[in-house]
């Protein structure tokens, strides 16, 4: 099935919206129903061409040293990285819709507790549908979504080039058999294909989905990589800080503006410090890239 999932357009211009002028009952509508929204154009394609050009080059660095990258199945990486060697990220966190998404779901007091990407290159498999980290006790009990992620493409994704597939509603499945609370047994596959929606945004698009509803990557049949930039939220109560490691030089933090540093949860250090990759999932049931 193709993308059905409603998506905000982006007009008026984003840039004369406030987050205020987003409704708070459609965010929330979305999130808790289907589990992913998105809204169209957020970004220009000029803007979304140069987040590919920077994550080109981190991709090549990531590659080049040890735990750099993680695998995530075969021809598939992800890599997180420093918030400061990414133009746009002052742009992404400050944007009025990703602002009215994080109030909205998250509270108030929303954190920014990772930054990164997703590479399926060539010959990328199909993943087996999963959530990307066991469901928290605030959502399997007190039936509340208390982290988001956010998702940018870098290119045009077409068909072959083995698009995003998520099955809409199933963050409230409870993790039955579930392997490391992530992996459902695959006598649910046909509950997941029966609600499969495939997603193929184009560059300056932006979507947001809990982590927790059932997705996969599908098998990339193209000769071109299919990169997607994840910026991801907590509310207050949630801990997937732990399994991130954000870092802001002084300099870089303080000249952020206060919107978005008192949002931040990170280190300040002296100097950047490469990051080992320590957040595998697919890698666990896959084996690595």
């Amino acid at each position: 099935m193709h993308d059905t999932t409603m998506t905000e357009p982006a007009t008026p211009a984003v840039a004369e919206r406030t987050a205020a002028t987003f409704d708070v009952a459609t965010i929330m509508g979305a999130l808790y129903g289907d589990g992913i929204t998105a809204l169209k154009g957020a970004f220009s394609r000029e803007w979304a061409a140069a987040m590919r050009e920077d994550i080109e080059l981190l991709f090549a660095e990531a590659l080049s040293r040890p735990g750099g990258a993680v695998g995530r199945g075969p021809k598939r990486y992800y890599v997180e990285i420093h918030p400061e060697r990414l133009r746009g990220f002052a742009d992404l966190v400050s944007h009025p819709w990703v602002i009215a998404v994080c109030e909205a779901v998250l509270g108030p007091e929303y954190r920014i507790v990772e930054i990164g990407f997703d590479v399926p290159g060539p010959g990328a498999q199909n993943q087996p549908w999963h959530r990307d980290f066991p469901a928290p006790t605030e959502t399997l009990i007190g039936r509340r979504l208390n982290s988001l992620a956010f998702n940018l493409t870098g290119v045009d994704v077409y068909e072959d080039m083995g698009p995003f597939e998520i099955a809409p509603g199933t963050q409230w499945d409870a993790p039955d058999g579930f392997e490391h609370g992530m992996f459902p047994p695959k006598f649910l596959y046909p509950r997941y294909e029966a609600r499969a929606q495939r997603k193929m945004p184009k560059m300056g698009d932006i979507s947001v989905r809990s982590a927790l509803t059932i997705h996969r990557g599908t098998a990339n049949h193209s000769d071109k990589s299919r990169p997607v930039l994840v910026l991801g939220a907590d509310a207050p109560d949630a801990h997937n800080a732990e399994r991130h490691d954000m870092q802001m030089t002084a300099a870089y933090h303080a000249s952020l503006p206060d919107q978005v540093r008192r949002h931040l949860t990170c280190r300040i250090v002296e100097r950047l410090e490469p990051i080992v990759q320590g957040h595998t999932i697919e890698g666990l049931v896959m084996g690595e890239a």
